[in-house]
């Protein structure tokens, strides 16, 4: 398995002032300009996630049709953490069982560790999307032109 990091974007190399032509792959593919659509297979409450989702990356000007299976998966990760966390919320962390010999045992819950993965796992598939702060951080969307309010009288002249 090779090691190192992940290769960057060219477009997040154009936000981030990091673009070189040396690095950069004029050959690399385009995504669509808009906004993904939440596949069938979400339950109601991933498929509200997704939208959520879709609206923040579309805010920040980054949305893509082509981004769909990706952000499907994230929202689908980020629905299991809250199934989880509802289940440890009511049950606890963890529950006594009786092993071999009558004693008592405490055991973890499987929800803590099933939580705990699809934490991390969103954890990445955020980032993914610069959806963290320190992702975030690393781009730079540009400032978005102010309107002139005094353009109006220029055009009167």
């Amino acid at each position: 398995m090779p090691g190192g990091r992940k290769k960057k974007p060219d477009h997040l190399k154009v936000l981030s002032g990091t673009n070189q032509p040396c690095r950069m792959n004029p050959d690399q593919p385009k995504a669509r300009d808009g906004v993904a659509q939440p596949p069938e297979w979400l339950s109601e409450r991933g498929a509200e996630i997704f939208a959520r989702l879709s609206a923040t990356l579309s805010g920040m000007g980054i949305s893509s049709p082509d981004d769909l299976d990706n952000l499907a998966m994230l929202a689908s990760r980020l629905e299991e953490v809250e199934i989880c966390t509802a289940v440890i919320e009511d049950a606890g962390r963890v529950y006594e069982t009786e092993n071999a010999s009558g004693g008592v045992m405490i055991r973890a819950r499987p929800e803590v560790a099933m939580r705990s993965d699809a934490m991390r796992h969103s954890q990445s598939l955020l980032s993914e999307f610069g959806l963290s702060p320190a992702a975030r951080a690393k781009v730079s969307a540009g400032k978005k032109e102010e309107e002139n309010p005094f353009a109006v009288l220029d055009k009167a002249q």
